[in-house]
């Protein structure tokens, strides 16, 4: 069967969607008709760890979450897989446990290991030779699973704009379905990008406050690209959420003044509690 993914990048157009950070996001995001997502080690960090995006998460904890996050939606998941977490054999392993599931894509970056947010300062990447074995092993391990590999660069901050094109090249070659080059810093390098890659599956990602500029995706579109991130987005959003309501809480003493404009009601929508309820009646529980 082909993979869903594979069908969004082949059609004309750009693809846009949020990245999530756990299965209520996932949900949330499908409901408001998004085709695809997009799973984020950032948030990933902040939410399992309660620590920044620098390395803390394992393997076996970013792989659980895009399993989880994949299985709670019936549209395609791009996994943020950092750097494959080792070498060659280790990207291979890590495939291996991805493929099976119901991810249908997976990023798969050049940065030393332990890496840091795309656009935080301090990054390091490793050799372009490295990067391209570890490309080869991903598609090696995928085997006919149809997997998407999306090659990631983010040599933008250590080797400048063209040293990441150079890479980009280099990744396209050993086999990456599409192209990343995290962090370009300003319009006229995000067309450069296009313009040289033209005719490739190109990624773009968004975060409000980062490197790069905040553009809309008919912005993106019209330069060319073909999937867009935005990443934090809905990372950010929660958190103030959260932070007005814990805040108005302590304050007040009570939920009285809490902007309540999501209902019990309308929450357990959101979890298809219908269809828990009707498995319950199926096998005897009620």
């Amino acid at each position: 069967m082909k993979n869903p993914l594979r069908t969004l990048i082949e059609q004309p157009g750009i693809k846009a969607a949020p990245a999530v950070y756990d299965c209520l996001g996932a949900m949330v995001a499908e409901q408001a008709g998004f085709e695809f997502l997009f799973t984020s080690g950032f948030g990933l960090s902040a939410s399992l760890l309660g620590k920044p995006d620098m390395g803390y998460l394992t393997a076996s904890e970013m792989i659980g979450a895009a399993c989880r996050i994949a299985n709670s939606v019936s549209i395609p998941v791009i996994a943020d897989m950092d750097t494959g977490y080792g070498n060659p054999l280790n990207v291979i392993r890590m495939v291996q446990e991805i493929a099976p599931s119901k991810v249908a894509g997976i990023i798969l970056e050049d940065q030393e290991c332990p890496k840091k947010c795309g656009h935080f300062e301090g990054k390091r990447v490793i050799s372009v030779e490295e990067q391209v074995e570890k490309i080869k092993a991903a598609v090696y391990a995928r085997g006919d699973s149809n997997l998407v590999i999306v090659g990631r660069t983010d040599a933008r901050a250590i080797e400048g704009l063209q040293g990441a094109i150079a890479r980009g090249e280099h990744y396209l070659e050993a086999g990456a379905d599409v192209l990343f080059i995290e962090a370009p810093q300003s319009r006229d390098e995000l067309k450069e990008i296009a313009r040289h890659f033209a005719g490739v599956p190109l990624f773009a990602n968004i975060i409000e406050g980062g490197k790069t500029p905040n553009l809309s995706v008919q912005e993106l579109e019209e330069m060319g690209y073909k999937l867009a991130a935005f990443a934090l987005s809905g990372l950010f959003s929660v958190t103030q959420a959260l932070k007005d309501c814990f805040g108005c809480l302590k304050q007040d003493g009570s939920t009285e003044n809490i902007n309540k404009d999501l209902s019990f009601e309308q929450f357990k929508d959101v979890i298809h509690i219908d269809k828990h309820i009707e498995l319950e009646r199926k096998f005897g529980l009620l």
